[in-house]
């Protein structure tokens, strides 16, 4: 009789991490007139001010519709499609639409933070880095098993990778495109303001084609 476990990981969480730099130069510029426009628009709205939410931070209108933006929302859909595949779902009779799609800035007076949080209403989100560095902010990745966040312990090696993580920090750079679960938490840490750092978040719904089917018909 042996002593050995047969040992079997389940509802495991990935994350993939892509470095795409190609569109850096053009994204970029084309998100400074979004930029642009919500700083100005919340200077005569008077919304500059430091929400507990999010910090000093500006947010565009949506970039979905944008043809200038095509190329990549279209890269995003088809990878997020291969993602869900990936995690062994069958979508075969869905469609997949980019439901939301914004530049985000931290302003340039410190600040700047994202409160954790999850986007329950997708199924997944994406993270485009324009503007980063090791000193400004970061993604944060919370584990989504809220039993274990109940019960708990130390962990052996907190510098290490491990079942016992509750949380993982991600340093981008600019170029670096991330894509996890929709119902993953995660959070933006406290950023200090003295670089700049900007990134485009995506999130993607997988709906039904009985129930669009449903929509066009009534």
């Amino acid at each position: 009789m042996s002593n050995e476990a047969k040992i079997d990981y389940y509802y495991s969480t990935p994350i993939w991490m892509f470095e795409k730099p190609e569109w850096l130069k053009s994204v970029n510029k084309v998100c400074d007139e979004y930029i642009k426009e919500a700083y100005t628009r919340d200077r005569k709205e008077k919304k500059v001010k430091k929400d507990k939410d999010f910090g000093w931070s500006y947010h565009s209108r949506p970039l979905y519709t944008d043809p200038k933006l095509k190329e990549l929302h279209d890269w995003v859909g088809a990878t997020s499609h291969n993602f869900l595949d990936f995690m062994g779902y069958n979508i075969n009779n869905h469609t997949l639409f980019c439901t939301e799609s914004w530049v985000q800035e931290f302003s340039k007076k410190g600040g700047g933070h994202h409160n954790s949080h999850i986007h329950g209403d997708n199924h997944v989100s994406v993270f485009y880095y324009l503007k980063c560095s090791e000193n400004t902010s970061r993604p944060i990745f919370h584990d989504p098993r809220l039993a274990a966040k109940m019960m708990k312990l130390p962990e052996k090696d907190s510098t290490k990778v491990s079942m016992a993580n509750d949380k993982i920090n991600y340093t981008p750079k600019p170029g670096t495109l991330i894509i996890i679960p929709a119902y993953l938490e995660h959070e933006y840490g406290v950023d200090d303001g003295k670089e700049e750092f900007r990134f485009i978040h995506f999130n993607l719904q997988a709906v039904r084609n009985e129930i669009l089917e449903g929509v066009k018909n009534q």
